[in-house]
């Protein structure tokens, strides 16, 4: 469900829109007379959207690489070698 609240609201209902924010994992849309002005969110729900647009980053460019070559791995030989790079940094700290 979309809330949408005025600025006067920030300033009023700041306690009351923090908890909305946080309690419900939703943005609240603020408007300044009438018309579309500003989005908060609390900071868990701000990187939790910053994560997810990396890694459709990422997968964005790996898609991207994978059309540029024909050479392919199983899935167990993709798994050994990310165990194998995980361990070998896991002994180094």
């Amino acid at each position: 469900m979309t809330i949408i609240r005025p600025v006067s609201d920030l300033r009023n209902n700041f306690n009351e829109i923090s908890e909305v924010c946080h309690n419900g994992n939703e943005p609240v849309f603020i408007t300044k007379n009438g018309v579309g002005d500003l989005v908060v969110m609390s900071m868990a729900g701000y990187e939790k959207l910053v994560a997810k647009l990396e890694l459709y980053k990422k997968l964005l460019d790996s898609q991207a690489e994978a059309m540029l070559t024909t050479e392919r791995a199983a899935h167990g030989v993709v798994m050994e070698k990310l165990r194998t790079k995980y361990n070998a940094k896991k002994t180094e700290d």
